[in-house]
């Protein structure tokens, strides 16, 4: 994947401020009652995935910052320390065992794609520190030291698929980046179409580094839909879309994603190629609810109006930390089983978002689901559904029933 030089001139001029810090190494004995408590991240500022990852790391500075003006935790103040991982998995894999063993901090939010994820996830269950991850994924991950606060398809392919079906008809084609989150998603497209009353005609799949999608258009427009569902990870596959207009079938066949947005494609691309595409996520930068407006303006008059596109991603990083903040504090403790059994108490927070509710069963988040639309390289937000539930029936882990539970439930279709 690559981002766009502008991504890139963003983020320079970020690490010009002072955002993309050195990583910080700390050495500490034993610790005093002024000694800060030490907050993990793991977020990608250089690399493909930096137009993502920046706003998530600012998210995580501005809410350390405000808890800190608050009087800290347990009496103590709050320290970041990022490590930069590059957009590499060897990095992730590097720098959560720094954490864990030499850093020796509190807690880990980091990781943005589902294979960031399944490379420290590991790592921080073996060496028992807590880890929030915070983006959007997948879903089915079933493990009691994990807290994931992103939202699920359940959340959101099951409001876009039968939305796009209502407007534009039955029969879908499937587009998805070949890994885990696009092959994992596209079954619950397949799920959420057939649900419907629908037709898949065909689902293909594309490494990230792909860019040429002649062949496939061609197919699709062999094919006939009604609609694209696309799955599409990164700045590469934002070639689609480009290619999808040229070849004039941007009007003929509407376009729905699950993942448009995240590496600013609207932005990146004219009007004329993303106008209409239809998304769902827990949160649109254009959201217009005091408690987002806040939010926005707090990040931009810190980190600049450069900042990249400030999507679910950065307010779910946001709002988790402050779900770890409320759950330490009401176990008075720093204690990684305290404050986890605190957590599994439905602690919730009022977010940018919406209010998010912690789910004991699942580790996921309650919380709101939005419809936006592109229009004139912004989202508008065209309908809200409130609070909802993190997991299918489909694929459903129980974690008070089985607490010892490790693996990633997958839907079958």
């Amino acid at each position: 994947m690559r981002i766009s030089r502008r991504d890139v001139l963003k983020t320079t001029a970020l690490s010009a401020a002072g955002l993309l810090a050195s990583p910080a190494i700390l050495r500490h004995g034993a610790l005093g009652a002024d000694d800060p408590i030490l907050v993990g991240s793991l977020h990608d500022q250089s690399g493909p995935l930096a137009a993502t990852g920046v706003p998530m790391v600012a998210s995580l500075q501005l809410a350390i910052e405000e808890a800190n003006a608050a009087g800290g935790l347990l009496g103590r103040p709050l320290k970041l320390v990022h490590y930069d991982t590059q957009s590499t998995i060897q990095m992730y894999s590097q720098y959560a065992q720094q954490l864990a063993l030499k850093d020796k901090v509190a807690i880990v939010h980091g990781g943005i794609t589902s294979a960031s994820r399944e490379a420290i996830r590991p790592i921080f269950d073996r060496f028992k520190v807590l880890y929030f991850y915070n983006t959007l994924y997948e879903g089915g991950v079933c493990d009691r030291n994990i807290f994931c606060t992103g939202t699920t398809p359940a959340q959101t392919v099951e409001k876009l698929v039968p939305s796009a079906m209502k407007s534009w008809g039955k029969k879908a084609y499937i587009i998805a980046a070949d890994y885990n989150y696009g092959q994992i998603t596209a079954k619950w497209m397949t799920k959420y179409v057939r649900d419907n009353g629908g037709e898949v005609l065909s689902t293909d799949f594309f490494p990230l580094d792909v860019t040429n999608f002649g062949p496939t258009i061609s197919k699709i427009q062999a094919a006939k839909p009604d609609i694209i569902l696309s799955a599409l990870v990164g700045g590469n596959h934002t070639a689609f879309y480009r290619q999808w207009a040229a070849a004039g079938m941007k009007q003929a066949i509407p376009i729905a994603s699950t993942t448009f947005g995240l590496v600013n494609e609207q932005t990146t691309l004219d009007a004329q190629e993303s106008d209409g595409v239809l998304a769902a996520y827990g949160y649109f930068e254009e959201l217009t609810t005091p408690a987002s407006a806040t939010y926005v303006k707090k990040l931009k008059d810190k980190f600049g109006a450069d900042i990249p596109y400030i999507s679910e991603i950065a307010a779910a990083t946001y709002e988790g930390f402050y779900l770890w903040l409320e759950g330490a504090k009401k176990a008075g403790s720093l204690d990684r089983m305290k404050v986890t059994e605190a957590l599994e108490t439905g602690i919730s927070f009022d977010g940018p978002t919406g209010k998010v509710v912690l789910d004991h069963a699942t580790h996921h988040a309650t919380r709101n689901a939005y419809l936006g639309s592109v229009k004139d390289r912004h989202f508008s937000v065209v309908e809200t559904f409130e609070q909802q539930p993190p997991a299918d029936t489909a694929a459903v882990c129980n974690l008070i029933d089985k607490p010892t539970d490790n693996q990633q439930y997958v839907i079958k279709v």
